[in-house]
């Protein structure tokens, strides 16, 4: 089984965007080194892996809309993107943001089910600390 280990809320305004979810949920919102990115931290989280230390908890990002992602969505972990990426097409559905690498982090795509919905998967390429 492939687990839900992130999420990611597009903005048109960012700084109205962190308020929101820093006063109204508490979380931290902090930008991510070198991109345009806003990690949203939700929970007690390791600080050498940035992964949840609460089970089932899970951390998010921040990041502009695009035409691939104008509502909130969630991230799959798996074990490969292209592998996965196979299964979707092969059971309806189809990649609307073409694998791309994320620093030496991972890799990510974002995929439409077969209902329309857009969600993104992600692969792990090494355990990473700081």
């Amino acid at each position: 089984m492939n687990k839900v280990m992130h999420f990611e809320i597009p903005f048109d305004d960012q700084e109205r965007a962190q308020k929101f979810y820093q006063d109204v949920f508490g979380w931290q919102i902090n930008k991510f080194a070198d991109m345009d990115y806003y990690i949203a931290t939700t929970c007690k989280t390791d600080p050498n892996t940035m992964m949840p230390t609460e089970p089932g908890a899970i951390n998010g990002g921040l990041l502009k809309k695009d035409p691939t992602g104008e509502h909130p969505l969630i991230v799959i972990d798996v074990p490969s993107v292209d592998e996965h990426i196979k299964k979707i097409e092969s059971a309806g559905g189809k990649v609307v943001m073409p694998t791309m690498k994320v620093g030496d982090f991972g890799l990510y795509a974002r995929v439409a089910d077969t209902e329309g919905n857009v969600i993104g998967i992600w692969q792990l390429l090494k355990e990473h600390s700081h």
